[in-house]
């Protein structure tokens, strides 16, 4: 017996209209509104594509999420150059009594709540925890789309831009077809089709490679930005001026800028760096901070923080040179006292510079949930002197310390200072230096398996069901790093010592 579900009477007659392509065509003018989704869904589904061309020029509702359904094609290619071409014809002529799409949406998993009503689709479990874009909707356009579905007559509306949004990735030295087709296309359509970018990533790519696609995309729908690219400073600078543009941007991730050397003066350079730092007092809906590997700020942190305006939810400094001086600025800038997630992985913390880093945790104790110091080479001193401040930290809810050094008296002390906090449930902890055989990277699993029961022992005892683990140093050979909860993870090259 077949576990399929049957086909709805609905899907039944829908496969059957689109079987005779003239009359489903024809039909689309007398078809009622509600109609239209799930025979659309069924056109993509089975690749009717001149149909679903008409069906484009003739769509009754303001949305058109067409990515999401395109998300298990083989063949979205194929109906995204339909799409583009249904487009193309309805902007070159008068526009049909019923058509109002003003929005259509190519990404993939967004407006599932509009399927799921307007075409009885279920979201998929996997993809419950995205975001739904659905939110984004202006409060007037749900009140169209409401209105259509309760078959509200309005008058034609005044004849406004037709909006792509799609995520746009540049990995690539060219475009691809698709892209370019689309980009030549808002560009002759100039005032009547908008192109927008909700997350754009630029990926190794030479600057004059973009700026075709800057030139073009309506900057301020881009909510994500990631770049990854070796761009020295006097590049950087031209492309502020489009970063001042992306006004509604709340996710920046910066990475490996400036990774090659510079031959220009330090006056020079400071002048650049101010003028890429200078747009993010546009930026007044940025929550997210993500630098990897940029070298330029070290000693010169305070251009940038200087330019926050709003504060940040999560900030992340990973590979980069900070001085002192740098996180004094940190831990006085007014964005950075709300924070909840905080990563200062792979940044240098010696006595001198752990001052401020307490100060910045005091400042953010009342939001604090997530901490990341790995590899920062925090020894004893280091975590005493964070410890009080730590411990006050009343939402934090995990932690990390890898790839530091400390003794198991300094760690059984940061325990204890920790176990009160009343939302930590997960701790991850360099392995204690008593774990290591002596003069050896090495781990002796029997001192370890003692080490995490007495900790776990605190635990109890302050009656927590946290996690703790505990890790080694990275492997000099696979780079890999030894986990312990209280089974051991080990790393491939793993020797027990003889």
């Amino acid at each position: 017996m077949s576990s399929q579900t049957p086909s709805s009477l609905l899907e039944l007659a829908g496969k059957a209209l689109l079987k005779h392509k003239a009359l489903a065509i024809d039909s689309l003018e007398l078809m009622p509104v509600e109609l239209f989704p799930p025979l659309l869904k069924i056109a993509v589904d089975g690749r009717h594509l001149e149909i679903l061309q008409a069906m484009i020029q003739a769509w009754p509702l303001p949305l058109l999420p067409l990515g999401t359904l395109l998300v298990d094609q083989q063949c979205h290619q194929e109906i995204l150059w339909v799409a583009l071409r249904g487009l193309d014809a309805l902007l070159d002529k008068v526009r049909p009594r019923r058509w109002k799409l003003q929005v259509l949406d190519l990404r993939h998993h967004a407006h599932q709540k509009f399927w799921a009503i307007w075409a009885n689709v279920p979201v998929k479990s996997h993809y419950a925890l995205l975001p739904d874009a659905e939110e984004e909707l202006p409060v007037a356009m749900k009140a169209r789309m409401e209105g259509a579905r309760n078959g509200d007559q309005q008058q034609p509306r005044a004849l406004g831009p037709v909006e792509v949004v799609m995520n746009i990735c540049l990995n690539k030295p060219t475009l691809d077809e698709f892209l370019s087709a689309l980009l030549k296309k808002a560009r002759q359509k100039h005032g009547l089709l908008h192109l927008c970018c909700r997350k754009l990533q630029l990926l190794l790519v030479p600057l004059r490679n973009t700026e075709r696609v800057l030139k073009t995309v309506q900057l301020d729908s881009i909510q994500n930005l990631e770049m990854d690219c070796t761009w020295r400073l006097p590049t950087l600078s031209r492309f502020a001026l489009y970063l001042g543009q992306m006004v509604n941007l709340r996710q920046l991730h910066l990475c490996h800028l400036q990774t090659l050397p510079s031959h220009h003066s330090r006056a020079k350079e400071e002048q650049y760096v101010c003028q890429f730092t200078a747009p993010f007092a546009n930026l007044r809906h940025l929550r997210e901070l993500r630098l990897d590997s940029v070298s330029f700020l070290e000693g010169r942190l305070h251009h940038l923080l200087r330019h926050l305006s709003t504060p940040l939810e999560s900030l992340s400094f990973s590979s980069c040179l900070l001085l002192e001086s740098d996180l004094v600025h940190l831990s006085l800038c007014p964005s950075t006292s709300q924070l909840k997630d905080l990563s200062l992985s792979e940044v240098s913390l010696s006595s001198g510079n752990i001052g401020p880093l307490a100060v910045l945790l005091e400042h953010t104790s009342a939001t604090l949930q997530d901490l990341d110091l790995d590899d920062c080479g925090m020894l004893d001193a280091q975590f005493n002197s964070i410890m009080p401040s730590l411990g006050r930290c009343s939402q934090l809810m995990a932690l990390s310390f890898c790839g530091n050094q400390v003794s198991f008296n300094v760690l059984e002390s940061l325990l204890r200072h920790t176990a009160r906090l009343p939302h930590l449930s997960n701790m991850l902890y360099p392995a204690p230096l008593e774990s290591y055989e002596e003069g050896q990277d090495t781990v002796h699993l029997g001192r370890l398996t003692q080490h995490h029961s007495q900790l776990m022992q605190i635990l109890w005892e302050a009656g927590r069901s946290s996690t703790v683990w505990l890790s080694a140093n990275l492997c000099p050979h696979c780079g890999d790093r030894f986990f312990y909860n209280p089974n051991p993870i080990l790393c491939p090259c793993y020797e027990p010592p003889t």
